[in-house]
């Protein structure tokens, strides 16, 4: 569904990303892990389409997307959770649902007003409250909820866990792990263990370039690779 090939994203004079590489294909959840300031978040956004590559191709479900606005790779199917959820804050639950709805895909099972809330069971109780008033764990279940309320054909989350309670954090990987039948997905996350206890395969960035590359268990076997690159 997304192939990144060797990208390069700079701010200014910053070399942020130098040859960033990976896939995500239909069916399964893909980590991508580092420390802050490795490069996750600046890959997701590169994908979506907030920082174009200088170098290297984008290619989403066959087409090369590299250098697109993101209201257009957002139409073509991307959906994307930023790290600071960018919820709006004067509209209520159903509101911000309601203005990210796109119209359901060929051959897709539509996200509804009534799935979300399935899929969503905290929001139905909420749906009244207005965003500016919801805790953080709250906000995270509706920020995701709205992505899919575009009818998405993939899912980017970067950094999910980030500030929650750690009883959140679980439900909310019960929640992207059910989701995986339905939309593949690719996770920016620094909370490794929680990463790859729900995901199929995992990226580790560092320095602006991918370093590791393996399957969920191979790596949670690899004390030595998560010491190097992950430990704190």
């Amino acid at each position: 569904m997304i192939e990144v090939s060797d990208i390069h994203v700079y701010y200014g004079e910053s070399y942020i990303l130098q040859g960033v590489s990976l896939a995500l294909n239909g069916g399964e959840i893909v980590a991508l892990l580092g420390r802050n300031g490795a490069g996750k978040t600046t890959t997701m956004r590169s994908i979506v389409g907030y920082n174009p590559p200088a170098r290297g191709t984008v290619v989403f479900a066959g087409e090369v997307i590299s250098g697109q606005p993101v209201y257009a790779n957002v139409r073509r199917g991307i959906g994307f959770v930023p790290e600071d959820r960018r919820i709006f804050p004067d509209l209520t639950v159903t509101e911000n649902l309601e203005v990210a709805m796109l119209p359901a895909r060929a051959g897709r099972e539509p996200w509804t007003m009534e799935r979300l809330f399935s899929t969503f069971p905290l929001l139905p109780q909420l749906r009244h409250r207005k965003g500016g008033a919801m805790s953080g764990g709250e906000q995270q279940m509706l920020a995701i909820a709205r992505a899919l309320a575009g009818n998405p054909r993939v899912l980017l989350l970067d950094e999910p866990c980030e500030g929650l309670a750690p009883v959140i954090v679980e439900n909310l990987g019960e929640i992207i792990a059910a989701l995986k039948g339905d939309i593949p997905i690719l996770l920016a996350e620094q909370n490794a263990h929680f990463a790859l206890g729900i995901s199929d395969r995992a990226y580790i960035i560092d320095k602006g370039a991918v370093c590791y590359a393996g399957t969920a268990a191979e790596l949670l076997a690899d004390e030595g690779i998560r010491n190097r690159y992950l430990a704190v």
